[in-house]
């Protein structure tokens, strides 16, 4: 199993649109329910950053498959102030966090 967090500010004008694009990458899971895969996205207090936690049971990365991911990721560097971060999650404990 794997866990990470993604970490990105996006530009000040860019955060309708990048938040536009997130809803489409959750529109799509909803209706593909891909197996295995835990996903949340969310903005932090300064309203520019974003931080998405994924779990994913399968050896392949299930959003890889999602259109509306692709096209989220397509221009995603353009939006940033600040390119995401990729960080793997070690669990020392959750309470009812991931399923």
């Amino acid at each position: 199993m794997r866990r990470v967090m993604v970490r990105y500010r996006v530009k000040a004008d860019q955060v309708a649109r990048n938040e536009e694009l997130v809803r489409a990458v959750y529109a799509e899971l909803h209706l593909s329910e891909p197996t295995g895969l835990r996903y949340a996205t969310f903005r932090l207090e300064d309203g520019l950053t974003f931080v998405h936690i994924a779990e994913n049971e399968a050896a392949r990365n299930p959003l890889s498959d999602v259109q509306a991911f692709k096209e989220f990721q397509q221009d995603i560097e353009a939006r940033c102030d600040e390119p995401p971060v990729v960080t793997e999650l070690h669990e020392i404990g959750a309470f009812r966090l991931f399923g």
